[in-house]
């Protein structure tokens, strides 16, 4: 196709159907592009990936949302990271802040101050030099506008991943996006150029285009079953192919961050919202039956279940391509892992970002669809790495489950970035990397693997020069920390409380 782009097609809803027609609304428009949504009532979405990392916040103000009002739509609550229980060992929990650890010193990462530190003084505890961390350990949340000498507080949300597409798709047709009702039941090509030209629904209606994205979900009716991508399986290395989820209803405290706590074949997560608990056990059906992971997921829950258990199946992998002539996936319908980080939704944002970069006016240069793939393929395979090495690193043993994971080979470019951390106290990321070296530090040592040497620079202050910084920084972030108020508390004095929450507050909590 070499003519003008006019005609958009979003194929399916849901979180990645919605950000996509919403994200092109604000920024291509709706006056030049036509951009039409398909979905169909009668097709369930996933909706159970309701926690973020803090990309999230770059891609509300590019669409210009008012943070107040989202986070009252959606039923949200503010997450400071998340806490991992019974990884490293049984008994054993860490924490996994979206902070900085102290701060940069001399131009290397804090973490090597830190290790000195920690051997000179015999303390160990890196978690102190973390406001994030300190936080949520004691419920406190409170954003923050930015003051001289007290870190700043980094945060994302958890929020009813159902009201968000709703959300969004209001946003959406405010701004001309035609949301069209109907089940697809045929793709037509282009007999010349193979590309999707329209999609013929069920009652016969026609919906054509000129560059089609694909947010149909695992089924990938685009770019797989249409236009065959393949898919790359790394089950070899995230075994867990099924997740049971099950909503609970609140108890107590609405804890400012995401729990995920190592199961006997898995993981489960615990995801507060305001007006309920979100919950899922993450498993390998090779280790454990659906109806056993059910029944032990129903008893784990700290408050009585809102719904039955609903399972979803699933391969980890990605698509060989997830950009295909004039069709380009998104999602589910792109890849999929598992939601141990939180990054469902960012890889969603990450593909709509570089869609919107590299945004095809007239044509499909193969250069430009090449350049997508590759950027998104690295992308998953960073993210996927960064799971695995919470698999493969600790001390666990004590299920087959565990087992498995102890003996696993990693692939290649985890096992080198593992050997560089033991060795020299980093892991050598590029400068588009998601993860940063203070995450994989707080998973690693949370895992158990300190380095066994650090930078070089970190040699030349002195011990009293080092013992100064170090509870300068330590003073700054416990007074950051002890200015912030409950988090429940901090909702309702923000006027932050959704409906849902508005209307139970007569009843405690």
């Amino acid at each position: 196709m070499s003519g003008a782009i006019r005609n958009i097609v979003v194929v399916g809803g849901g979180t990645a159907g919605w950000m996509t027609a919403a994200a092109l609304a604000q920024t291509v428009g709706t006056r030049r592009y036509s951009i039409t949504l398909v979905e169909s009532e009668q097709i369930g979405t996933v909706g159970v990936g309701e926690a973020t990392i803090p990309m999230i916040l770059l891609f509300n103000k590019v669409l210009g949302l008012d943070e107040d009002v989202f986070i009252r739509e959606t039923n949200a609550t503010f997450k400071l990271g998340i806490e991992f229980v019974d990884w490293r060992r049984l008994g054993h929990r860490y924490f996994h802040p979206f902070g900085l650890y102290g701060a940069d010193m001399d131009g290397v990462g804090f973490q090597h101050f830190w290790l000195r530190w920690a051997r000179e003084s015999g303390d160990w505890r890196y978690d102190a030099f973390n406001a994030e961390t300190l936080a949520a350990a004691d419920g406190r949340f409170m954003r923050t506008a930015p003051t001289p000498n007290l870190p700043k507080i980094n945060y994302a949300f958890q929020f009813d991943a159902a009201l968000y597409a709703a959300f969004l798709r209001r946003y959406a047709e405010a701004r001309g996006v035609v949301r069209v009702e109907g089940k697809i039941a045929g793709v037509e090509r282009d007999g010349e150029s193979g590309h999707v030209s329209r999609l013929v629904l069920d009652d016969g209606r026609a919906i054509e285009g000129d560059f089609f994205v694909d947010c149909s979900g695992f089924r990938g009716l685009l770019i797989e079953e249409t236009l065959g991508a393949g898919y790359d399986d790394w089950s070899r290395w995230l075994p867990c192919n099924r997740a049971a989820a099950m909503p609970c209803e609140r108890a107590g405290e609405l804890t400012p961050y995401t729990r995920a706590t190592a199961r006997e074949a898995g993981w489960q997560w615990r995801i507060p919202l305001q007006h309920r608990t979100g919950n899922g056990y993450v498993f390998c059906d090779a280790f454990i039956a659906e109806d056993e992971a059910v029944r032990r997921l129903g008893e784990r829950l700290d408050g009585a279940a809102m719904a039955d258990a609903r399972i979803l199946k699933f391969t980890a992998g990605r698509r060989r391509r997830s950009w295909i002539g004039n069709v380009l996936a998104i999602g589910l319908s792109s890849g999929f892992l598992e939601p141990l980080e939180s990054t469902s939704i960012h890889l969603v944002q990450a593909a709509v970002a570089k869609l919107l970069t590299l945004f095809p006016k007239t044509g499909f240069d193969p250069i430009v669809v090449d350049k997508f793939n590759r950027e998104m393929a690295l992308e998953y395979e960073q993210v996927r790495d960064f799971i695995i090495a919470h698999y493969k690193v600790g001390e666990r043993d004590d299920t087959p489950f565990w087992r498995w994971c102890r003996d696993m080979v990693p692939p290649d470019s985890l096992a080198q970035r593992l050997e560089v951390f033991r060795t020299r106290g980093e892991v050598l990321i590029d400068q588009k990397e998601l993860f940063k070296e203070t995450n994989w530090f707080a998973i690693l040592a949370g895992q158990g693997l300190l380095p066994d040497d650090y930078h070089a620079v970190a040699d030349t202050l002195s011990s009293e020069e080092l013992r100064l910084r170090m509870g300068r920084i330590q003073a700054a972030i416990n007074e950051r920390v002890a200015g912030m108020p409950p988090h429940d508390v901090y909702l309702d004095k923000a006027g932050l409380l959704g409906a849902a929450a508005r209307a139970a507050r007569s009843v405690p909590v």
